[in-house]
């Protein structure tokens, strides 16, 4: 367990240098968001250096499983500025998906950040779709220890192919990437959208639409 523990976190800590971006450039030594200040900026206010604690800078959770008892079969636990209020300005964040056997992580964007994973445990297929005209599928099938890419704000996904649970750690370029589930976004939006327009915009039936809604 203990040589699990360290590989998990070598492995983590390699991601983050591989990783390694930042906002623009930095005027202080670093800008610890407040979550409670009332400013509106783009980004975080920053707290008073004066009352920065080393708690700040500190996130604890990555070894945990996450809960995959879901219909997608898997779980994403980020570490964002909204968990982690040292990386305000830093320009990076983690993430942890553990997939049950076949889960998926569903086609989705960040919109504001390139993400690099690794395989912890497990086999899954990856892919990305290039940006129109073309929408060409770049796919691969990775093993433990297999690093990927997915390009800022392309649409990607993750896919458990095996009977075994699977773990990828990834790093993005961004405090808050962000991210957009695209099932969620076109089915699931709130006021939602006319299912007139999503029946023409994939030439199917609106009833079908109305079914695919529910289900958001």
């Amino acid at each position: 367990m203990a040589k699990q523990i360290s590989h998990f976190t070598l492995v983590a800590l390699a991601l983050c240098y591989l990783a390694f971006a930042h906002e623009p450039k930095p005027l202080q030594d670093f800008c610890i968001a407040d979550p409670n200040s009332s400013v509106n900026v783009n980004g975080m206010t920053c707290k008073n250096p004066m009352q920065v604690q080393a708690n700040d800078f500190y996130f604890s959770g990555l070894h945990l499983m996450g809960n995959t008892s879901n219909p997608l079969g898997s779980s994403v636990t980020p570490v964002t500025v909204a968990q982690l209020t040292g990386l305000n300005t830093l320009g990076i964040s983690m993430v942890r998906i553990d997939f049950a056997p076949w889960g998926i992580n569903p086609p989705h964007t960040h919109p504001r950040a390139t993400e690099i994973i690794t395989v912890i445990e497990g086999s899954l297929q990856v892919g990305f779709v290039t940006s129109n005209p073309d929408n060409r599928l770049i796919s691969k099938v990775l093993n433990k220890g297999d690093v990927f890419v997915f390009p800022v704000g392309l649409l990607h996904f993750q896919r458990n192919i095996g009977n075994k649970y699977a773990v990828v750690i990834g790093a993005l370029s961004s405090q808050n990437p962000g991210a957009i589930i695209i099932g969620n976004a076109v089915f699931g939006s709130n006021p939602p959208i006319s299912s007139d327009i999503l029946a023409k915009t994939f030439q199917v039936d609106k009833k079908l639409v109305d079914q695919l809604k529910a289900k958001f």
